[in-house]
C-alpha cells in the first residue's frame, strides 16, 4: 500500500494570519521516550493464523478493494524487535527540534485536549511518510488488525485489485492520486461485483460517490471504496482515454479461489491459472501438477495473467516445481548485499521433458514476476502475453506492539536469476501477443498462442470448456 500523507509541525498565529515567535521551551532531555517499548505483542488472530511463511519476507504490490478490510498482495509480518527506548546515541542534536517540537505541543496547545495516542501516529506517518515511497507505510491498529484478517481469503467490497497509474497506463510509484496518479484497476477478482459490474482492468478510478480522488494517498481512496456488504459505491471511470462514466456496484462477501485448472487439447496439455500466492494456492499448483504428469502430460500451461502477487514463500515453491536448483531469486539489502534464494528440493516437474508457457500480462505484479523471471531466466518456460507491472522492491511488515498498529518498510531490492532488477520495467515476454480492445466474448488469443507453441490442436479459448474444474 501507498503512505499516507505526511504530518509537518508548524508555528502559526491564534487567527492562522502570520507566524508568531516561538516561545522559550523547556529543553527536553534527548531520550525521553513517547512510549515505552512493551514486550512484542502476539499478532491479532481473528480468525487467522500466520503461517510460518507469513513471518518471513515477502513482497507487495497492488491492494484488493475489501468491505472491512484490505489484503496487501504479498508483505511481510515481521517479528517485531525490541530496541532501547529515546533517541539513538550519536543522534542527540539532530533529534532536538523534534522534542522541543513535541514538548512546545504537550506544553502549551490551547486548541482542545491532547490525545497522546494520536501525537505518537501521527509522528510516525510523517516518519515514513517523508521517505517519500508508496510501498512503506504506517497501518493504525485498526487497519492492520483488518489487514491480518483479510489474509483468511475472505473480504467484504466489490473485489478489485488496485494500483497507480500514470493517464497512459505506464508505472508509477506515486503516492498522492491527481495529475499523473491515477487509481488504476489491475484486475478485478473472478465472480466479484466489480467483474459483474463491468469493471475491467486498466480502468482509472477518478471519483468515488461524486467526489474527486485528487489529493487522496492510495489508502484514503481505499477507505472510500471499501464497505460492507449490501451498500452501493458509485464509481466514475474512465476508460482507454474515453469519456468518464459512472458506474454502481453493490458491495459483497468476496471469497477468493487461488486456482482454476482444466484440460486442453484433448487432454494433452494441463491448464493451471493461479490468481494469487498464498502457501494454499501453491499447494493446490503442486497437487495439480502432480495429477497432470500421473496422466501423462508433459505440456503445462501456468497461466498467472492479472495475478498481483503473494507470499514470496508462495512464489519460491511455485518456482521449484519447474527449477531442480540454483537461485529463484536474489535479494538486495540496504547494504548492497546479496543474498540467493535457492530453489526447494522436489520439484514435481522438473525433469526437461516437460514442456512449460507462462503467460503473463501488465496485470502479473510481483510474486508473479519472481516465477515469470526465474523461469525465463533459466529457460524453464517460453513466456507469452504482454509485459508484467514491473515491481522489483521487497517490504517488511513489523508489529509494533502494545496497539501500536504495523509498519511496512521497503528493506530490499529482488532481482532475477540473472541478477535483472525488474523494477518499473516488468517481465519482458518472450513471445508478445497484443490484446485487442474489442476482444470477443469468449475468445482468448494469448492462450490460443500458447497452446499453438506447445503443438496443440484447436482453439483453446473455446474448447474443453466444459470439463473447467476449481480447485478451492
Amino acid at each position: 500500500m501507498l503512505p499516507p500523507d505526511s504530518e509537518r509541525p508548524g508555528t502559526i498565529s491564534p487567527d492562522g494570519s502570520e507566524p508568531v515567535q516561538p516561545a522559550p521551551v523547556a529543553p527536553v532531555t534527548p531520550g525521553t521516550s513517547l512510549k515505552a517499548v512493551a514486550p512484542a505483542a502476539p499478532l491479532p488472530a481473528s480468525g487467522f493464523q500466520p503461517s510460518r511463511s507469513a513471518i518471513a519476507i515477502a513482497l507487495s504490490l497492488v491492494l484488493v478493494l475489501a468491505g472491512g478490510a484490505l489484503f496487501w498482495s504479498g508483505y511481510a509480518l515481521g517479528q517485531r524487535t525490541a530496541v532501547q527506548p529515546g533517541t539513538p546515541a550519536g543522534d542527540d542534536e539532530a533529534f532536538q527540534p523534534f522534542w522541543d517540537a513535541y514538548r512546545a505541543v504537550v506544553d502549551r496547545y490551547a486548541g482542545g485536549r491532547i490525545d497522546r495516542e494520536d501525537l505518537i501516529e501521527g509522528a510516525i506517518k510523517g516518519m515514513v511518510g517523508a521517505l517519500g515511497d508508496p510501498y512503506s507505510t504506517y497501518l493504525s491498529p485498526k487497519d492492520y488488525q483488518q489487514a491480518l484478517e483479510d489474509l483468511s481469503g475472505q473480504f467484504e467490497g466489490i473485489g478489485a485489485e488496485i494500483g497507480t497509474r500514470k493517464p497512459d497506463g505506464s508505472a508509477t510509484d506515486c503516492s498522492t492520486l491527481g495529475g499523473d496518479c491515477r487509481l488504476t484497476v489491475i484486475a478485478p477478482i473472478d465472480g466479484s461485483p466489480a467483474l459483474k459490474a463491468g469493471v475491467r482492468a486498466g480502468d482509472q478510478i477518478v471519483a468515488v460517490d461524486g467526489s474527486s480522488l485528487n489529493g487522496l494517498t492510495i489508502d484514503g481512496a481505499r477507505d472510500r471504496i471499501r464497505g460492507k456488504k449490501g451498500t452501493t459505491v458509485v464509481l466514475t471511470i474512465v476508460r482507454a482515454g474515453g469519456t468518464p462514466f459512472d458506474l454502481s456496484i453493490v458491495r459483497d462477501v468476496i471469497v477468493s479461489k487461488e486456482v482454476t485448472t482444466k484440460d486442453l487439447s484433448g487432454g494433452t496439455i494441463g491448464y493451471i491459472k493461479l490468481t494469487g500466492f498464498s502457501e494454499g494456492g501453491a499447494d493446490d499448483v503442486i497437487a495439480t501438477l502432480k495429477e497432470d504428469i500421473a496422466a501423462g502430460r508433459t505440456k503445462i500451461i501456468l497461466d498467472l495473467r492479472g495475478n498481483p502477487g503473494g507470499f514470496v514463500d508462495a512464489a519460491r515453491k511455485v518456482a521449484s516445481q519447474f527449477v531442480k536448483d540454483g537461485p529463484i531469486f536474489w535479494q538486495e539489502d540496504s547494504k548492497g548485499t546479496q543474498t540467493p534464494t535457492q530453489a526447494l528440493p522436489d520439484g514435481v516437474a522438473t525433469d526437461p521433458s516437460i514442456q512449460v508457457v507462462v503467460l503473463i500480462d501488465k496485470g502479473s505484479a510481483s510474486a508473479s514476476e519472481i516465477v515469470a523471471g526465474a523461469l525465463g531466466d533459466l529457460e524453464r518456460a517460453t513466456l507469452v502475453g504482454e509485459t508484467t507491472y514491473g515491481k522489483g522492491t521487497v517490504q517488511q511488515w513489523t508489529d509494533l506492539g502494545s496497539g501500536g498498529g504495523g509498519l511496512k518498510l521497503t528493506i530490499a531490492k529482488w532481482l532475477t536469476p540473472n541478477k535483472t532488477w525488474i523494477h518499473h520495467l516488468g517481465v519482458v515476454p518472450d513471445v508478445a501477443v497484443t490484446v485487442p480492445a474489442d476482444l470477443p466474448p469468449g475468445s482468448d488469443p494469448v492462450l490460443d498462442r500458447a497452446v499453438q507453441l506447445l503443438g496443440g490442436t484447436g482453439a483453446a479459448s473455446s474448447l474443453d470448456r466444459l470439463v473447467l474444474r476449481l480447485a478451492a
